[in-house]
């Protein structure tokens, strides 16, 4: 149901505000299309008994788009219009730094409003203002959530949600926090991130599922501004899409200069990306971009595999740490895929604390089985050795690669049982050919991984260093997070690719041209 007046008296008490910011200081804030939606709904959109249908907003929209601003009004609506009692309005952020920008805005905006100006007492040193008329206040919140237990909640204002280093104030502000109010909002806003594992991407998640018709929750209002993995970032037509203020508070020639320096540094690309087109990008430095990957999840039928020609490569990492196991198939006459069979270990006693220190779902891939464990607080190689051994009865395992620089006694160990491990230089010179190989293959969607979460992840995961030759390698210490299925990958279908005679030369694309493939 929509209360028409409700909506209006929200948009009136925001129209009567003033921008706070450059050129824009001092100019009434005016709502754009996109803002006045927003406030109209969140404000008007009423249940049967008159009170607030919402309770969480969630808008994710680039930097420059006024997010501050809008935070800001809203912060000051909730403590002074919405004709609560005694409201307890909370602002909060990744750090009180963070959380105060919003904050300072709104100051501004007292004090350039005459009416607020005189029935709002402000305490700077504790970075709250108090609304005299109704007891009621909007503060500023540091990021320890221990503390934050017993508030009273009416409205929270949580901006960049997506620097937040794990879930806990999320959790303690919004789970339970407004029981006793009739009509508590959330106010939820952020540009995107690039944790993947964190309580940004979760809500993220949520949010466009709901905006796809996936899920149904009639409490959470879901705005989402940026552009999809598949959208051309460099068709000026996107940054519209992504950016509702552009040509109105974004000057479109700074978005064209970024956009430049973007192209010509790629260090510089993600940035853009996550900044001003609002896309979950993972790192820095991008190298494969995951749309792509994910073509290739064709099947993978481990049965129909049995008694094929393959290649291993094992990544065993340190003792505490992800092993990873990759059998390569190369192609058979009639199928020009090359097939991969991931296999993944870490010990079963650090499972629970990884959960917890990593934000990976180690625990639901063990359960859905894309990974095992093994006893103990350490790998237990002898279980990876039988592992192996096992395998090799059911698949023609032509030789294992290995990083030379690993556990040497394993590899003795396997090729005392009979199979030919290979040494493997983890520098440009043995990497850059099949690392190269591999975004070829997947560029033509020559590969087939069946989408395994694990091996995806950690492909996702991937930053390359290049050398002044352009040679390229995956580079574990600038990586953020694991690789090791990766590399074990890059190793099997080099020894792949050059044991069964394929008709593709290694050495034969460059960096330049590689990027020319991938973005036209």
């Amino acid at each position: 149901m929509f209360d028409e007046k409700k909506a209006e008296r929200a948009v009136k008490f925001i129209n009567n505000l003033k921008h706070t910011k450059g050129v824009w200081h001092g100019v009434p804030f005016d709502l754009l299309p996109w803002q006045d939606k927003i406030i109209r709904d969140i404000f008007g959109t009423v249940k049967e008994d008159g009170y607030r249908k919402y309770n969480t907003a969630y808008v994710e929209i680039p930097k420059k788009n006024g997010k501050s601003e809008l935070a800001a009004a809203i912060a000051l609506y909730l403590t002074c219009g919405d004709g609560e009692w005694g409201a307890e309005v909370y602002g909060c952020a990744a750090d009180r730094q963070q959380a105060s920008i919003v904050f300072d805005v709104a100051v501004d905006m007292v004090d350039q409003c005459p009416a607020l100006k005189k029935r709002i007492k402000p305490i700077l040193s504790q970075k709250r203002l108090v609304y005299m008329p109704t007891a009621s206040f909007y503060q500023v919140l540091s990021a320890e959530a221990f503390t934050k237990h017993g508030l009273n909640v009416h409205g929270v204002i949580f901006d960049e949600l997506h620097a937040q280093p794990n879930r806990q104030l999320y959790d303690v502000m919004t789970k339970g926090s407004g029981d006793a109010r009739k009509q508590p909002l959330f106010f939820l806003i952020t540009t995107a991130g690039t944790d993947r594992h964190s309580i940004c991407w979760e809500v993220h998640q949520k949010a466009d599922d709901i905006i796809r018709g996936k899920k149904h929750d009639p409490t959470f209002y879901p705005v989402i501004y940026g552009i999809e993995d598949s959208d051309d970032w460099t068709d000026e037509a996107n940054w519209y899409k992504a950016n509702p203020s552009l040509d109105h508070t974004i000057d479109i020639e700074k978005v064209r200069m970024a956009f430049i320096s973007a192209k010509e540094n790629p260090a510089e690309e993600n940035l853009f990306r996550q900044l001003r087109l609002n896309q979950w990008v993972k790192q820095s430095v991008r190298w494969m971009p995951m749309h792509l990957w994910d073509k290739c999840s064709f099947e993978v039928n481990p049965e129909k595999l049995k008694g094929r020609e393959c290649y291993g490569g094992l990544d065993l990492s340190s003792s505490i740490d992800i092993t990873a196991f990759v059998l390569v198939f190369p192609p058979i006459p009639g199928d020009d895929k090359y097939y991969v069979l991931p296999y993944f270990w870490i010990p079963e006693e650090n499972l629970d604390l990884r959960v917890r220190r990593d934000h990976v779902p180690y625990d639901i891939w063990k359960q859905q089985g894309y990974l095992q464990t093994t006893e103990g607080n350490v790998i237990h190689y002898g279980f990876i050795e039988k592992f192996i051994e096992e395998l090799w009865k059911d698949y023609n395992i032509k030789e294992i690669a290995f990083d030379r620089w690993g556990a040497v006694q394993m590899t003795q160990n396997l090729e005392g049982a009979g199979f030919t491990v290979v040494p493997f230089g983890q520098g440009y010179k043995d990497m850059s050919p099949p690392t190269k190989e591999l975004m070829k293959l997947t560029l033509e969607e020559k590969i087939a991984h069946g989408g395994h979460p694990v091996l995806s992840w950690m492909m996702d995961n991937i930053h390359v260093r290049t050398d002044p030759a352009g040679n390229i390698k995956p580079d574990k210490e600038k990586s953020t997070e694991k690789i090791d299925g990766a590399v074990a990958l890059i190793m099997a279908l080099d020894r792949a690719i050059r044991n069964e005679g394929s008709k593709f030369d290694l050495n034969e694309y460059s960096t330049e041209e590689m990027l020319d493939k991938l973005w036209g």
